[in-house]
């Protein structure tokens, strides 16, 4: 894993990734943020006790789930997304975000991240 990208273990045993403002791989390009389905458990919304993703930003999947709005389909912008990349709700962004590991602990590129930069021309 990379010095700019900061595992942090949960206590439900999920791990969350926090990258560096600097040395970051993901500004200029945001594929996942664009390509994916940005989906979480609802209780993550700021409308819910505890939860921190502006319900604003988000549709309900099922009574269960929400989503970024521009991810309902997949294949589209996740409306948090800036035009330069960066996540206009990064110290707010869901699970799933959170989720994703830029690199891999042995310090590669996420082979998905590089499966995207292909798939869209960016290779």
């Amino acid at each position: 894993m990379r010095d700019s990208q900061l595992a942090l273990p949960q206590d439900d045993g999920r791990v969350f990734y926090d990258m560096a403002a600097s040395d970051n791989p993901c500004f200029g390009c945001g594929l996942c943020c664009r390509h994916y389905r940005v989906s979480f458990y609802f209780g993550e919304l700021d409308s819910q006790p505890g939860g921190y993703v502006p319900a604003a930003l988000t549709a309900a999947v099922t009574p269960f789930l929400a989503c970024m709005k521009g991810t309902e389909s997949g294949h589209a912008r996740c409306i948090a997304q800036q035009d330069d990349g960066r996540c206009s709700i990064y110290s707010q962004r869901p699970s799933a975000c959170r989720e994703f590991p830029a690199y891999l602990p042995d310090g590669q590129r996420n082979p998905e991240c590089l499966r995207l930069q292909n798939l869209y021309g960016l290779l």
